[in-house]
């Protein structure tokens, strides 16, 4: 779930290989699942935390993929995809979907498709008609969105609880809104626990003469720090912590072992997607809400994005509106969600197919209507353009003479023009 970035490019732009092996991960879960009920998993003690860390791995991966360097020269615009786009998009997504099926509950389908899959990103960056701005802009809103609604989904968790008529705390929820500010402070300070060690480690790794980025003890002093932290976010559901972490630990020893990991998250959360699809699905409110999703993403590229990042032109504007995919982080929020608000799975599942039917679909037809048609010739069939006619050909001209005669035998006169 991550992007390939300056620095860190070899090891992460393998990933838009990876769905294909997703795929077969799925349909092994769904034969799976006909044989196995995935439902008394969830009720096991294990189930939070094993999605927690599933999903630690799925964003800590997403901002380590970041390329900071390049966004640092527009920071308006990445602070606008993501906070009113993020915040806007998961507001329609849910908006829609309360009010066409009068649950509550689906106030937090609409949080688990907001976010943007990087693997698009990926996609999008060998796309020749594209600024190199609306790269960075996708990137920074396809890396930080998954922190954003991982955040908007245990805020509203709690209420949507409630409001469906159930008791208690969720499991993803940290009890109400002062919870969710011991929360915030809990994750502050994992996060400054985390930066200090890191940076204690690279003084220890310059004071041995070691470059901080490379080498065996840099992989491991960095791998022992990652892995901690993914394990301690998991058992308290310390998300936006780990999401600073990628911001924070990196070296580019790290590179291939964070991509793996990402890859194996993403292999087991279409693991475990398929047992539970393998039960039934939602067909109706999943379609409705992939639709959804697509269009949120498309109306707030195209017309409120404009409003605060100026300057992007109009095939800028259409490569961000068509950017919406869902992939890891989407599937793994519903499987966390499965247990508090049973049948997400169900809902969540198609409505990821269905976004990203409609994202390949709208990404072929746009670079259909984009392709220059060729001329065509009076009273003939299209033909390509002629070539224009070659310049006649010259032959060399020999050198001049010099003063010594050189180039001219005695008594002959130089070349002329």
């Amino acid at each position: 779930m991550t992007t390939s970035v300056h620095g860190y490019g070899p090891a992460l732009a393998r990933l838009p290989a990876v769905p294909l092996a997703a795929l077969g991960a799925l349909v092994l879960g769904a034969a799976a699942g006909v044989l196995v009920d995935p439902s008394s998993a969830v009720n096991s003690p294990w189930y939070p935390t094993g999605c927690g860390l599933l999903l630690a791995i799925g964003l800590y991966g997403s901002t380590y993929g970041i390329d900071t360097a390049a966004l640092r020269g527009d920071v308006r615009g990445v602070a606008a995809v993501v906070t009113v786009g993020v915040v806007l998009k998961a507001a329609l997504i849910s908006a829609v979907m309360v009010a066409a099926f009068g649950r509550p509950e689906y106030l937090v389908l609409g949080v688990a498709v907001a976010q943007i899959d990087p693997l698009s990103v990926a996609a999008l960056g060998r796309a020749d008609r594209v600024s190199e701005r609306a790269r960075s802009l996708l990137a920074a809103w396809a890396a930080f969105d998954d922190p954003m609604t991982v955040l908007l989904t245990l805020y509203l968790a709690g209420w949507a609880y409630h409001a469906a008529g159930h008791r208690g705390v969720p499991s993803v929820a940290s009890g109400g809104t002062a919870g969710y500010l011991v929360g915030l402070g809990w994750n502050a300070a994992l996060l400054a626990v985390v930066a200090l060690l890191w940076w204690a480690g690279r003084r220890l790794l310059r004071a041995r003469h070691v470059p901080p980025g490379t080498g065996p003890l840099a992989t491991s002093l960095g791998g022992l720090l990652i892995v901690a932290t993914l394990l301690v976010a998991a058992v308290r559901m310390l998300m936006p912590a780990v999401a600073g972490a990628g911001l924070v630990v990196r070296a580019a020893a790290l590179a291939r072992p964070v991509a793996r990991a990402v890859t194996c998250a993403f292999l087991a959360a279409s693991l475990l997607l398929g047992l539970f699809l393998a039960r039934g699905v939602a067909l109706l409110p999943g379609l409705l809400l992939g639709a959804t999703a697509f269009a949120a993403q498309a109306v707030v590229a195209l017309l409120v994005l404009p409003l605060f990042v100026r300057g992007l032109d109009r095939r800028d504007r259409t490569a961000l509106g068509l950017g919406q995919q869902n992939g890891i982080t989407a599937v793994l929020l519903a499987l966390t969600l499965e247990r508090d608000f049973p049948g997400t799975v169900r809902i969540v599942g198609p409505a990821v197919l269905t976004v990203n039917v409609l994202h390949l679909a709208s990404r072929y037809v746009s670079g259909r209507v984009a392709r220059p048609a060729r001329p065509r010739v009076p009273g003939g069939p299209s033909q390509p353009a002629a070539r224009p006619p070659r310049p006649p050909h010259r032959t060399p001209r020999p050198p001049a003479a010099t003063a010594t005669g050189a180039g001219a035998g005695a008594g002959e006169r130089p070349v002329a023009d």
